[in-house]
């Protein structure tokens, strides 16, 4: 026999709060069962044949294609019909989902549209159920651990596939379509995988996130954040009220107040993967940088998992081998295109799909370059030349036969190559997150300009502060040009997803 687990009818809301208000419920009440459960059955005790919960659902209906007009690429449903997604960590996404909710009444509220709530069908995995700091599964025996499969619902990678950002995603007939990207146990997965890659928790990241490749930039972006810390000033743009480094090690900046949750962080063991560092805005609006280190598979990995907190944009910034003489090194290379010779996401996004350049986020990095480095005119354009990037899987390139890469450069016109950024830009695409990507010439091994230890250290030293500073400056540009204008429809497909 199974227990009863956790039941609330679907309601309808015109009113984001009480539907968002109704969705904490629904997941709270679910969560306290597994939880409950779970720990009476660490403790040995029968919890039953098998203990379920389930995720909270979220649905529109409408009968009619029209809506409000809207400058924002999101908020609203592609056409007639039914649309509908499970909803996790609802205390996480607050901001988000009462964003949501509110666009798609506005939206949709004159033609009678309300939003439904209710326990869905979909189990959620008890390993998601767990708090931060929870680790009673660890004094669990063998015995009691292969039973807790039986009795509890396990992770089912069926119900968290990229199908519907990869727009393959069939509904069965009679099936509501999407309504966002991820499903609950989508998201509570890739929150797991943060923690484990980043050492931080979910709630330190920001909406604006840098990417590098080189643990240089990070040592200067933890500079600049205890830097931040220290300065109690409170200049125009600059809201940073704390810094978070692995291990979830929390510096408040002067004059702001301890959290109850800073005394838990720890200097980690060890340095996770790709570990993460955060300047935190009150609003969730500040800049989080991440090492993702050398290759394609890892600049996957990491976005696939952190597309699931919706970030604004995300920035690769990184040094990269020049391709062409009339490049010095330090120079800048901003991409307006991509040769996609990574490999890691051909099943998911096929090769013949352009990565077109936006907009917004290119002059915003053009105009960081400026203000940091104080050039304009030709002088601008002679530190930084805006093309082609390819991207390779094959650290070794070099040692291809030599007229192979030569060509293929030649032929796609790149300028200059390195290993990540074609990855993000692509993830960024699939997944509706605004990209770009900045890099820095630091070889140019096609004409005999190869890094060596003594020259490489201090290229490092003389150009990393700068180019840091222009993504972090590029990053506030970004946030004060306003949401409305940075999530472009250009990341929209014909039967685009209502969230986000």
């Amino acid at each position: 026999m199974s227990t009863h687990r956790p039941f609330i009818a679907p309601m309808q809301f015109d009113d984001a709060q009480a539907a968002y208000d109704q969705v904490q419920a629904i997941y709270d009440t679910n969560i306290a069962y597994l939880r409950d459960a779970m720990k009476r059955f660490v403790a040995g005790e029968n919890v039953g044949d098998h203990v379920r919960a389930c995720y909270p659902f979220v649905r529109v209906h409408t009968d009619t294609v029209a809506r409000a007009d809207s400058r924002l690429a999101f908020g609203f449903v592609a056409g007639p019909g039914t649309y509908e997604t499970t909803l996790t960590r609802p205390d996480l996404f607050a901001r988000y989902y009462l964003q949501q909710f509110k666009l798609l009444l506005k939206n949709h509220g004159s033609h009678h549209v309300k939003i439904e709530v209710g326990t869905s069908s979909q189990p959620i995995p008890i390993h998601f159920s767990f708090a931060e700091h929870e680790h009673i599964e660890g004094s669990l025996t063998a015995e009691r651990r292969l039973l807790m499969r039986d009795v509890f619902d396990l992770p089912n990678l069926a119900a968290m596939d990229d199908g519907i950002a990869n727009g393959t995603h069939e509904p069965p007939p009679g099936e509501a379509q999407p309504l966002s990207l991820f499903t609950a146990p989508r998201v509570d997965y890739s929150l797991l995988r943060l923690r484990h890659y980043t050492g931080t928790s979910c709630e330190h990241f920001q909406k604006f996130v840098l990417f590098t490749n080189y643990q240089f930039y990070i040592d200067e972006f933890i500079r600049l954040g205890h830097e931040l810390m220290a300065n109690p000033s409170d200049a125009p743009g600059d809201d940073y009220i704390a810094f978070v480094e692995p291990g979830n090690l929390v510096t408040r900046r002067v004059g702001q107040s301890v959290q109850p949750g800073d005394a838990l962080g720890a200097a980690p063991p060890r340095m996770p993967q790709m570990p993460g560092y955060h300047l935190i805005r009150a609003d969730g609006t500040g800049i989080s940088m991440v090492n993702i280190g050398v290759g394609p598979a890892n600049a996957k990995t990491i976005t696939d998992h952190i597309a699931v907190l919706r970030p604004h944009a995300w920035l690769m910034l990184g040094h990269c081998a020049g391709l062409r003489n009339t490049q010095e090194l330090g120079d800048y290379v901003l991409a307006h295109g991509y040769v996609r010779e990574d490999h890691v996401l051909d099943e998911d996004l096929p090769l013949w799909v352009p990565i077109p350049p936006l907009a917004e986020v290119q002059v915003a990095i053009e105009a960081a370059v400026a203000e940091v480095t104080q050039l304009t005119g030709h002088d601008l354009k002679r530190v930084m030349r805006t093309g082609t990037v390819a991207s390779t899987d094959n650290r070794n390139w070099e040692l291809m036969p030599q007229r192979t890469p030569e060509r293929r450069f030649s032929q796609s016109r790149a300028i200059a190559l390195d290993m990540e950024s074609a990855t993000i830009a692509a993830n960024g695409f699939r997944f509706r997150v605004p990209y770009g990507t900045l890099l820095c010439v630091s070889d140019k091994p096609m004409h005999g300009e190869i890094k060596l230890p003594g020259m490489a250290n201090q290229f490092y030293r003389d150009r990393v502060d700068q180019h840091l500073r222009i993504g972090i400056r590029a990053m506030e540009l970004l946030r004060a040009l306003g949401v409305d204008k940075l999530h472009s429809r250009k990341l929209r497909s014909f039967t685009e997803v209502a969230f986000q």
